[in-house]
């Protein structure tokens, strides 16, 4: 099959052919279909974050199961499916306690003592996420899928997957944004925009987009975003105090800067709370002076939006077969695989919510 891999960090990804090893007993091989550039690829393709190369990006698809292992229950050949790279074990602590987006077992992903996945003349070709999206294929355990309406357009589908299971999942599961309060995006990127729709959803009287591009404030206004704040022109903080009066009950870091973590503290209201979601390298460091928090404020993280995606992604679906929540209207560009390091251009300058590949 052909597939984007990533040879060298900070260089082009390569359209290479590797092989895909038989399923094992608990594997699906899955016909990728459509599959969405997210930022967390374009950490690792700029070397912020470090990764075993080479390396097939890509974590955020849907496709069509094509083969099964032995022992699978929970999908057959032919199914729709979305794939996710929180796969579960169901056997740890923190699966049991319903955290499943925590799960650091081993159990659902090969031994090193096994045969890789993936290959390329012999040698072992790493999946990102152990997903690896930017392929034809990919070969996952079937705790990292779920079933989905044959109806369902993949491409929609696919933004399930992460960038709105990240950024809806951290308003509902993680900061349980309350009705009529107020929020602060920081952020309007595929997550960020993400969680402007679930504050919106979640009945937020104002909600307020941050960002430093004014085209991505003009599109955080038709997602439900009720005020717009340029931080290129204006010191954030300040703005959202003055709209306010005391600052907002949740914010939202999307962006993975120290600088921006210490604006979402700064601006909440009394008891308020700050989510971080973004990202940060892995050499950054926080600098908070504890009178920010002495009235009652918290800051916590969110990962992937403290999602149980079995349960989150068909509620979500059926949210958007409602018209509530809207995903095809995130879809800025299409392009083929061909295009990826061209999607990663597009994302750098800002220029798209979500580029998608399709594969015929």
């Amino acid at each position: 099959m052909k597939a984007a891999v990533l040879q060298e960090a900070k260089k082009p990804l390569v359209i290479q052919d590797i092989e895909v090893d038989t399923p094992g007993p608990r594997e699906v091989v899955v016909r990728t279909v459509a599959a969405g550039v997210c930022h967390s690829d374009l950490h690792i393709a700029d070397g912020d974050l470090p990764a075993p190369l080479p390396m097939v990006l890509g974590h955020e698809a849907a496709g069509v199961v094509e083969k099964v292992g032995s022992s699978v229950t929970r999908v057959k050949p032919g199914d729709h499916v979305v794939v996710c790279v929180t796969a579960f074990c169901g056997q740890c602590k923190e699966c049991l306690t319903g955290h499943l987006n925590l799960c650091r077992s081993p159990y659902t992903r090969r031994d090193p003592s096994e045969p890789p996945r993936l290959r390329r003349n012999g040698q072992a070709v790493n999946q990102f996420a152990n997903i690896g999206a930017f392929a034809e294929q990919m070969l996952i355990h079937e705790n990292a899928v779920v079933k989905i309406p044959d109806d369902v357009p993949f491409e929609a589908a696919a933004l399930l997957s992460c960038g709105v299971l990240t950024g809806v999942g951290a308003v509902f599961n993680t900061a349980k944004v309350q009705p009529g309060s107020t929020v602060a995006v920081f952020g309007l990127g595929g997550v960020g925009i993400s969680v402007v729709q679930g504050a919106y959803l979640a009945g937020a009287r104002r909600i307020i987009a941050v960002d430093i591009l004014p085209q991505k404030l003009e599109i955080a206004k038709r997602f439900g975003a009720t005020d717009v704040v340029n931080a290129s022109e204006v010191d954030p903080v300040e703005a959202i105090l003055k709209l306010t009066g005391e600052g907002v009950d949740y914010s939202f870091a999307v962006v993975g800067s120290p600088r921006v973590y210490r604006q979402c503290v700064d601006c909440l209201a009394p008891l308020g709370t700050a989510t971080i979601i973004g990202v940060p390298s892995m050499t950054d460091t926080l600098e908070l002076e504890p009178r920010q928090i002495l009235r009652e404020r918290r800051l916590q993280g969110s990962v992937m939006g403290s999602n149980r995606f079995p349960v989150d992604i068909p509620r979500y679906l059926e949210l958007y077969r409602q018209g509530r929540l809207k995903l095809d209207e995130m879809v800025s560009r299409r392009a083929g695989l061909e295009s990826v390091n061209e999607s990663f251009e597009w994302m750098r300058k800002g220029e798209v919510i979500r580029t998608v590949l399709t594969f015929s």
